[in-house]
């Protein structure tokens, strides 16, 4: 069980159109995620906690799409409707809004790759993060990699993330590595 403090922050990982079923690169059941994640982010709204919210925010020419050399098709292209979040999403007023991947030639999978999040979790006094959202084996993935190595301690909630599985069981993996480098994972029901 997890009772919620203001040091605590939920970390909503790139719950855009363009990974929704529809999108340019949809995740399977993509959409299932938001009810969830919206009543995490009631009980961080009533524990007074921070709620942060990345976003894929790409040029055209970035180099992850695969006419400039990488493996995915060209999505959440910055201003438009892909890139918007889920308009059931829930973001309260206030959300600091992270954008990764804004720059041409920088990929950036996770929320703290070449973005201000960590500076933003340290001024804001948070030590525990709580991370849900798309893809579970890629932005998610790498979110809380990087999260725990920069000494946070970070939960995975895990009935709030779908992965892509380019390769049969790569969510699985996934969430197998985020816990062998320290990473804890809590449902909706452990959290207070």
């Amino acid at each position: 069980m997890y009772k919620l403090e203001r040091t605590d922050a939920l970390i909503v990982v790139d719950v855009q159109n363009c990974f929704c079923p529809g999108g340019e690169l949809p995740v399977e059941e993509g959409d299932k995620v938001v009810p969830i994640i919206n009543q995490y982010i009631s009980k961080f709204q009533k524990a007074r906690a921070k709620i942060y919210a990345t976003r894929d925010w790409h040029p055209q020419d970035h180099q992850s799409f695969k006419e400039y050399g990488g493996i995915w098709p060209p999505h959440c292209l910055k201003e438009s409707k892909g890139a918007e979040f889920r308009s059931d999403l829930k973001l309260p007023k206030g959300t600091t809004i992270i954008s990764t991947g804004d720059k041409p030639h920088v990929d950036g999978y996770s929320g703290f790759d070449h973005t201000n999040l960590e500076r933003k979790l340290n001024e804001d006094g948070v030590d525990r993060v709580f991370v849900g959202g798309l893809a579970t084996d890629y932005c998610v993935k790498y979110t809380v990699l990087d999260a725990v190595e920069k000494d946070f301690e970070t939960v995975l909630l895990i009935d709030a993330v779908k992965g892509v599985n380019r390769k049969s069981g790569d969510a699985e993996r996934a969430i197998d590595e985020m816990m062998k480098t320290g990473a804890k994972k809590a449902t909706l029901h452990e959290i207070t």
